[in-house]
């Protein structure tokens, strides 16, 4: 296990960082100053005992509202975030990133798609390194988030009914080298893909960093095998041709030969890459198999200088063994670390087109 690029010995050492973390038990987070609520989603159950009785676990967000999960002051970095709500819709809320006063946000993304989790209306669970999901839609991820100055997390609720949202964000204030790395994540769909085009996950990057993630999920809207294209990385001035290509979409996420194990697709997690879940059809309504994969350079980051762009080709099969160029739902979250705060990103769409139907 990793800790700050360290094994667990890490664990072990010295320091002068403070831990700190925001709550609707503690919304400042600050010292001393949790579990004092008086008024809240809790108050009901703990009237009995008062005070310092969980009266506040959670927030309600109501519809077109965007609620501050955090707003944190000074120098450190964001450890962990663990978080869950009520709907039980899948891209309900987006979750949004700011950091070191940016307007722009660096993070921005349906919640469940950045816990690697785009459908969480049924069994998804997800244990990696980088994110953890639990039973019952608990989403945990563990992505390093320095910040110098200042670090804002929203959430926006596009639902058309108002949810409960229960989180906790810890943190710790301390001293950071120079020279650190803005966290990233970016959200892009494409449904359903032009015959003959390629998915484009990141472009426009403009800057120094490193690539450190993809998760994918992936709507099939033909029959047969569908991972046959590849993923490309073009750095640094890549035009025609990238620097990096893979042999095939099941090939990036850690598997092989079509996830296929006694002709059954074949869920797997490991730490670094997975198919977490698979959406199999009942025979009459639910025709599209749909598929979600992740992939985490952890220990293999992908380094740009100058820019960066991501594409993945969607091929299956057709007659007289020839690819064909399919035209699927497809969607992603991109991670990568850049240099500065991002410019602005794609305009993300509404709540109809964020459906996954």
């Amino acid at each position: 296990m990793l800790l700050d690029g360290k094994l667990m010995s890490g664990l072990s050492a010295m320091s002068d960082a403070v831990s700190r973390s925001v709550s609707p038990e503690n919304f400042t987070g600050e010292k001393g100053k949790g579990g004092m609520a008086t008024e809240g989603c809790g108050a009901s159950a703990a009237r009995d005992l008062g005070q310092g009785w969980k009266v506040s676990p959670c927030v309600s967000i109501a519809p077109g509202e965007t609620f501050t999960l955090a707003n944190i002051t000074g120098q450190g970095r964001i450890r962990h975030i663990w978080i869950v709500d009520s709907s039980n819709m899948n891209r309900r809320t987006v979750i949004r990133m700011y950091w070191d006063g940016a307007e722009q946000p660096s993070v921005e993304a349906p919640l469940g798609d950045f816990f690697a989790s785009a459908d969480y209306s049924g069994w998804n669970r997800l244990s990696s390194l980088a994110v953890c999901v639990g039973p019952k839609r608990g989403f945990n991820c563990y992505w390093d988030m320095p910040f110098y100055s200042h670090c804002k997390i929203t959430l926006q609720n596009i639902h058309t009914e108002p949810i409960f949202v229960y989180y906790q964000i810890d943190y710790t204030l301390e001293t950071l080298p120079v020279g650190l790395g803005y966290f990233h994540a970016q959200f892009r769909r494409v449904n359903p893909l032009p015959y003959k085009d390629v998915y484009t996950l990141i472009d426009g990057v403009k800057g120094k960093g490193q690539y450190v993630g993809t998760y994918m999920y992936w709507g099939v809207n033909n029959s047969g095998w569908w991972g046959e294209g590849e993923i490309k990385f073009y750095l640094d001035g890549d035009t025609q041709f990238p620097t990096i290509c893979g042999t095939g979409t099941e090939d990036y996420f850690g598997g092989a030969y079509n996830f296929d194990v006694d002709g059954q697709y074949q869920e797997f997690c490991t730490p670094y890459s997975g198919v977490s879940q698979i959406h199999r059809p009942d025979g009459t309504y639910a025709s599209q198999m749909r598929f979600s994969m992740y992939r985490w350079h952890i220990n293999d980051p992908i380094y740009f200088s100058t820019d960066l762009k991501v594409t993945i080709q969607a091929l299956g099969w057709r007659s007289g063994g020839r690819y064909l160029p399919l035209q699927d739902d497809i969607s992603s979250v991109s991670y990568w670390y850049q240099d500065t705060p991002a410019a602005e990103f794609p305009p993300l769409s509404d709540a109809d087109g964020l459906e996954i139907n």
